[in-house]
């Protein structure tokens, strides 16, 4: 929602005249409206932000902004595709600002990877208003994108690839992403990866008050994986730690040196990163003690019949 703010009686400085409040009553001071538009699935507005710069929400929360979106895109790609052998066929579900493909691509081991997006007016935005975030990565030759339902590809494909990369929306009651992070959704996923292919999710916050969903998610995912870890990142237009949960199969997940890591970063030609490198990948694989100790408890498992949505300032989506 955006409200128009007064300038202050008496005061020589104009302030910002708007005012984004998001589904969780944060506010961002905005420059100017890009764009404010409501597809069939979603509603998009794209924010220049006094703070964070161009800004991409949907559905009033938050995806990413201009100012700290490289390491939200690095911290999902960059440790799965490091921890593979030889990453070659990536599927990527979600991921409409294309910030998840630019990444994919710097791997000269990748041959092919297929973008699968519900919203085709998302990325046609994102392609127009977000160029810094995609730079050229829709146009490589090793891009296919497919309009349609993630989970809906997933149970017809009968492809295989070496990593899957759920890059989703929260899940909102009744939103585009809604029915993609059950048992049954991930079980199906279980079936479309190589025996050595990796699963990466986007895991919600790991903040100490905001945990029900990651926990959720975690038990979920373990409970089709044998081998699951997480890693964490402190995203500042997020205002919160996002969690990353990469699954296997059978390949095992375990911190890798940072001189094997950029040794790997630089026989891939994974030039330009930001954010990630050898010294990174041990640090976010460095979990604080009451994330480990959570994530070792019983709790829910999301079913298709048992769903959890995120909670909203207002209450309107809960936890069911």
């Amino acid at each position: 929602m955006l409200t128009s703010v007064s300038p202050l009686p008496g005061s020589a400085i104009v302030p910002t005249t708007l005012v984004k409040r998001d589904a969780f009553g944060d506010e961002y001071d905005v420059m100017e409206v890009v764009l404010d538009k409501v597809t069939p699935y979603q509603h998009i507005e794209i924010l220049d932000a006094a703070t964070f710069g161009r800004c991409l929400f949907l559905d009033d929360i938050i995806q990413s902004a201009e100012s700290d979106e490289y390491i939200y895109h690095e911290s999902m790609v960059h440790p799965a595709m490091i921890m593979h052998p030889c990453p070659k066929r990536v599927l990527i579900i979600g991921g409409g600002e294309g910030g998840i493909l630019r990444e994919v691509l710097r791997h000269n081991t990748v041959t092919q990877v297929t973008m699968v997006d519900i919203d085709r007016e998302v990325v046609r935005a994102c392609k127009k208003y977000l160029a810094e975030w995609n730079q050229v990565a829709f146009d490589d030759p090793r891009t296919e994108v497919i309009y349609a339902d993630g989970r809906a590809f997933v149970n017809w494909t009968r492809e295989s690839w070496d990593v899957i990369i759920s890059d989703l929306t929260d899940p909102v009651k009744d939103g585009p992403s809604s029915g993609l992070f059950s048992l049954e959704f991930y079980e199906v996923v279980n079936q479309r990866l190589a025996e050595d292919g990796i699963l990466v999710v986007q895991g919600e916050s790991v903040s100490p008050d905001e945990l029900d969903l990651h926990l959720a998610m975690f038990r979920t995912i373990a409970r089709v994986f044998p081998r699951v870890r997480v890693h964490s990142a402190e995203i500042p237009s997020f205002d919160d730690t996002w969690g990353v949960i990469v699954a296997s199969k059978r390949l095992e997940l375990g911190v890798l040196a940072p001189c094997e890591v950029d040794r790997t970063i630089a026989a891939r030609g994974c030039s330009g990163l930001r954010f990630y490198d050898g010294t990174k990948h041990s640090l976010l694989n460095s979990l604080p003690h009451y994330l480990r100790l959570a994530q070792s408890g019983q709790g829910q498992i999301i079913t298709d019949d048992q769903p959890v949505f995120i909670r909203t300032n207002d209450g309107s989506q809960t936890s069911s």
